[in-house]
């Protein structure tokens, strides 16, 4: 299936879910946020809510400075 991840298409397997989108983009979950299809997730949700064909992900990267 397509979503599309930060603006960006990408084909992932059907049943994905939040957790494996992160692992699959090597990302850890300490420090990012993530909303799908314009919906904070929270992260203690993140396994087990699967991903739709079409849905719009958008992870945020929490960034320290000033």
């Amino acid at each position: 299936m397509t979503i599309t991840v930060n603006g960006e298409s990408r084909s992932v397997a059907d049943g994905l879910d939040i957790t494996g989108l992160v692992a699959e983009l090597g990302l850890t979950p300490d420090g990012i946020a993530v909303a799908v299809d314009h919906t904070v997730v929270p992260r203690g949700r993140w396994q087990g809510r699967t991903l739709d064909d079409g849905a719009q992900v958008e992870i945020v990267t929490a960034m320290q400075g000033g």
